[in-house]
């Protein structure tokens, strides 16, 4: 990657400020389009490889050529990536994300960043999920987004309306989204009754269709289908075996701009879980407890274990 710092002057030390300027929204960009930290930084570090090797001269608007890029690289992934999804064993979620310093994560907006609405991203194209992530996260003009995408204006409206269409029908669109404070108080509430074994506590707390998803990868123990409704998943949640919790550290933690936690035990973090708020309820819990997607999370909290646990009993 290219320095923090750079000195002297000269074109490339020019190059490599501009790159700079722009790569946070380049990784917010990339990530939103594929749900993956890793592979949003594959994409971020090809861009600036290409940007090395363009001559600069004949680029006449440098940030818009780099999202240009970072977009175009994207879409490609996402094509391939939805195929590698289909051996994925059992539900997959996006890998969760330290937002503590940056809640937006280069965007205008902290939009499309929580699990929950990058889960429903994956549900549409490429071409409409990086439409809808430049308009809604960034704030790109209609124009600009045609520009990008090679395609008219008129078009990019139409697939910006359908993808919003979408993700209200999924219920995920809410006229007064619950505040921090709401999702942050619900999550210890959750975390009090899960520990506790508490029945009749969790389905006060559940919406009447609360779905919990756990992806697991084919860890041993991992629900490998969503478990959907309020008695069903307060009685699953009651079933965890006991030495889930026993001995566990729970660290409650920002991630993907909403509040989090991270289970440890013995200083191996073995699960990650958020959860998704309508209302005054709890409309999704999502669990990570692959191992992959658990360790860039757990490095970015020098507060917490570092070690990642490959076997976990688990949800």
């Amino acid at each position: 990657m290219p320095p923090e710092h750079t000195h002297g002057i000269g074109e490339l030390d020019q190059a490599t400020s501009v790159f700079l300027n722009v790569r946070q929204r380049l990784f917010g960009i990339a990530y939103r389009m594929l749900g993956s930290a890793a592979e949003a930084e594959d994409i971020v570090q090809e861009t600036w490889i290409r940007w090395q090797a363009k001559d600069r001269a004949t680029v006449l608007d440098p940030p818009a050529f780099l999202a240009t890029i970072t977009i175009r690289l994207a879409l490609n992934l996402a094509q391939s990536a939805r195929s590698r999804r289909e051996t994925y064993i059992g539900p997959w979620l996006p890998e969760p994300i330290d937002t503590s310093s940056d809640p937006y994560l280069g965007a205008e907006r902290g939009e499309a960043l929580s699990l929950a609405l990058l889960l429903l991203l994956e549900k549409l194209s490429p071409h409409e999920r990086a439409a809808y992530v430049l308009r809604e996260a960034f704030d790109y003009p209609y124009s600009t987004i045609a520009e990008l995408l090679e395609t008219t204006e008129a078009n990019v409206r139409q697939i910006v309306s359908r993808a919003r269409r979408h993700i209200a029908a999924q219920g995920h669109a809410s006229v007064q989204p619950p505040t921090f404070e709401q999702q942050s108080n619900l999550l210890h509430a959750f975390i009090r009754a899960a520990q506790q074994g508490q029945l009749a506590e969790l389905e006060r707390l559940f919406a009447s269709e609360v779905v919990s998803s756990t992806d697991g990868n084919g860890i041993v123990n991992a629900a490998r289908i969503p478990v959907v409704g309020r008695a069903r998943v307060a009685k699953f949640v009651v079933s965890f075996p006991k030495h889930f919790w026993a001995g566990a550290t729970v660290a409650y933690i920002l991630a993907n701009g909403q509040p989090a936690i991270l289970l440890s035990r013995n200083g191996s973090v073995f699960a990650f879980a958020t959860l998704e708020v309508s209302g005054d309820s709890i409309s999704q819990i999502l669990w990570v407890m692959s191992p992959a997607k658990l360790a860039s999370i757990s490095r970015s909290w020098p507060e917490a274990p570092q070690n990642i646990a490959s076997s976990p009993a688990g949800i």
